[in-house]
């Protein structure tokens, strides 16, 4: 199945370049798969035969994976649900597929035609037109860009959880509340917070405003506590006040700049021990969010060091976005640009000398002033006004 991250990155470049997008469905997609090996087993009354469909999905990929490279697309070893082909003239075309679900998109609309024609002669295909809802992601396109939402997927979890009327509320964490493991009443019912928190991990695809708040709640799946399940209620009443809210991309004429913004989100908000930080790293795609890193838990000595930690987890994102625009052929990429707002976290990634005070930094940390050193990217000064500007502190 496709990543996200990557659908998200076809949206945005197919904004960039003023392509239409396009929409497929296959019925009964795992119907057309066939098995290669020798299957024996005895179904048992009134049980559904689990082995025959875990291995329909598989069955089903390496069909349409033949069918599709066939007619001359070429996998993305980096995804492999994603098939590109280009001209000698310039021309391109990208299919991305999740299951059964096809999105296309392109330049080269005389081989687009004859590629769903191509897919309608071998599968029951329906087009769907131009690409509207995919995912429970609702897509809208126009002339000034492409603004994809999650509106109804919102409204059926508070219908859900009866919060239809809540009361709707300004932020989706209250400052005060402080959040710790198996302290407190316990939550009577485990799995409806670990399905509600799981929805709502879901909804941070278009949601990055709920990441942080939704990434501390899903600490506590295993064991619960009442005051977690009312921290899940204030994200509710958040999204009430706005459950359209999406991502926004904008056409723009010049051409992209990609950016990763690093900083530090966790000092002053609810966090399970005060020993540890929280760091974290956003992924800006022409100016629109491709990936949010919302936690990662450890413990740091100083923000300095927290902040230089997220910068080598970003700069792992960066080489695959780097290597995904280079496989995919989109534009030449220059040396992208990452930010950061701490100054000491700077210095040390500037320099490839050992401090005294982080010598203890592991050695996979230092492997961003290796990159950086052979011009891949640049580290750049963020002012910390414009990360409390944009919501990020």
């Amino acid at each position: 199945m496709a990543k996200i991250t990557t659908i998200r990155f076809l949206l945005a470049m197919a904004t960039i370049c003023h392509w239409s997008l396009y929409q497929l469905d296959i019925k009964n997609a795992f119907l057309h798969g066939d098995l290669d090996e020798e299957i024996y087993m005895e179904q048992p009354l009134g049980f559904v035969a689990q082995g025959e469909s875990g291995l329909s999905p598989r069955a089903w990929f390496g069909m349409f994976s033949q069918v599709i490279q066939n007619f001359g697309m070429t996998r993305r070893q980096l995804d492999h649900s994603v098939f590109y082909c280009h001209s000698s003239f310039g021309k391109c075309v990208y299919l991305i597929v999740y299951v059964d679900d096809i999105v296309i998109t392109g330049n080269d609309n005389i081989k687009i035609s004859p590629l769903k024609q191509y897919l309608f002669n071998h599968f029951e295909t329906k087009d769907l037109g131009h690409l509207k809802y995919f995912l429970g992601i609702k897509v809208a396109q126009s002339k000034e860009g492409i603004v994809i939402s999650q509106r109804k997927y919102v409204l059926n979890i508070l219908q859900e959880t009866n919060m239809s009327n809540c009361m709707p509320i300004d932020n989706p964490m209250d400052p005060n509340m402080k959040l710790m493991v198996k302290y407190g009443e316990p939550y009577s019912d485990r799995e409806r917070y670990r399905r509600l928190v799981g929805k709502l991990i879901y909804l941070t695809i278009t949601r990055p405003d709920i990441s942080f708040a939704v990434g501390v709640v899903s600490q506590f799946m295993q064991a619960p506590c009442v005051d977690h399940w009312a921290a899940v209620l204030c994200i509710l009443r958040y999204i009430k006040k706005t459950p359209g809210q999406g991502l926004v991309y904008m056409r723009i004429r010049e051409t992209p700049i990609y950016q990763v913004i690093v900083m530090l989100i966790g000092q002053d908000l609810p966090l399970i021990d005060d020993l540890l930080q929280v760091i974290a790293y956003l992924l800006g795609e022409m100016w629109s969010l491709g990936k949010v890193r919302s936690k990662v838990l450890l413990l740091a000595h100083s923000s300095a060091e927290a902040e230089y930690r997220a910068m080598t987890l970003a700069t792992c994102e960066l080489i695959w976005v780097k290597q995904l625009i280079q496989k995919l052929k989109f534009v030449d990429v220059q040396p992208m640009k990452l930010y950061c707002d701490n100054q000491a976290a700077l210095y040390i990634a500037s320099n490839l000398v050992f401090h005294e005070r982080t010598k203890h930094i592991e050695i996979d940390c230092r492997t961003r002033e290796v990159i950086d050193q052979r011009n891949k990217y640049k580290i750049c000064q963020l002012e910390s006004s414009l990360d409390r500007e944009h919501g990020y502190h």
